[in-house]
């Protein structure tokens, strides 16, 4: 597995509002009208900068259905997401592209940190069950989001079968994660876009100790790419929005340095 060198500078207290984009491309919002989608180049070959990696997995339904569970806010969370990570901090971002790719996939082998939603309704078949095992136990950091209520009992017990001995911990709010670029301290102020839910944060750590490696982090209610996905469009106020970046730009540092 490949680690992309880091190294972080400087802090913006604020994240900047984004320019409108104006591209054709695949979407995976809810149907809420808004921006058009925006295009991202992906699964380019290795060229040395961090490429966001979200991960696809069978949807209820299958192609039939209009509602692609894994790729709610693609591409543009992505799109806005990388831009302001390239900008905030010296990390080499491609801001154009971007990887999909299932866990059985040999390639995901070739990146430090996924990202995955929509759990609730995740059921990986047994390759990729032995696959994603591998790559956390190799060094990977898989960040959750966009899930709410039960999906967190289906979220627990899929990871069972990915590492039966793992416990799903809560993340001590004094843990490296929440201090790894931004400091961060209003905890109650991550709440989701719509409806106020304050997120909860679970995570699964070497040998189920809190002092050793963070291997996933699951933002349980909590959506942070739906306020990445409309930064420029003014729907959500300044502050969640900008804990939103923070808190993403903290995981991608995280998952790098350790």
């Amino acid at each position: 597995m490949r680690t992309e060198a880091v190294l972080v500078l400087g802090l913006l207290g604020v994240v900047a509002p984004l320019p409108a984009q104006d591209a054709f491309g695949f979407g995976g919002g809810r149907g809420r009208g808004g921006p058009p989608p925006v295009s991202l180049d992906a699964n380019l070959p290795y060229d040395g900068h961090f490429e966001f990696l979200r991960v696809r997995y069978a949807t209820p339904g299958g192609l039939r259905s209009r509602d692609v569970k894994w790729s709610h806010d693609y591409a543009r969370a992505e799109a806005n997401f990388t831009k302001i990570l390239q900008e905030v901090s010296t990390v080499r971002t491609r801001t154009t592209a971007s990887a999909v790719l299932g866990f059985d996939d040999p390639a995901l082998f070739e990146h430090t940190i996924a990202y995955i939603v929509e759990v609730g309704y995740w059921v990986p078949n047994d390759s990729e069950v032995q696959a994603l095992q591998r790559w956390l136990r190799r060094g990977g950091f898989l960040i959750v989001d966009d899930f709410q209520g039960r999906d967190l009992t289906n979220f627990e017990a899929q990871m069972q079968r990915v590492l039966p001995d793992a416990r799903l911990l809560p993340v001590p709010t004094t843990h490296p994660v929440f201090d790894a670029f931004y400091h961060f301290t209003e905890f109650d102020e991550v709440r989701h876009p719509y409806g106020g839910m304050i997120t909860q944060y679970w995570g699964i750590f070497e040998e189920n100790d809190p002092t050793k490696r963070l291997m996933v982090i699951a933002n349980h209610n909590g959506d942070i790419a739906e306020y990445w996905e409309f930064a420029d469009q003014g729907l959500f106020q300044l502050g969640p929005s900008n804990d939103a970046f923070k808190l993403g730009v903290n995981y991608i540092v995280y998952g790098l340095t350790r």
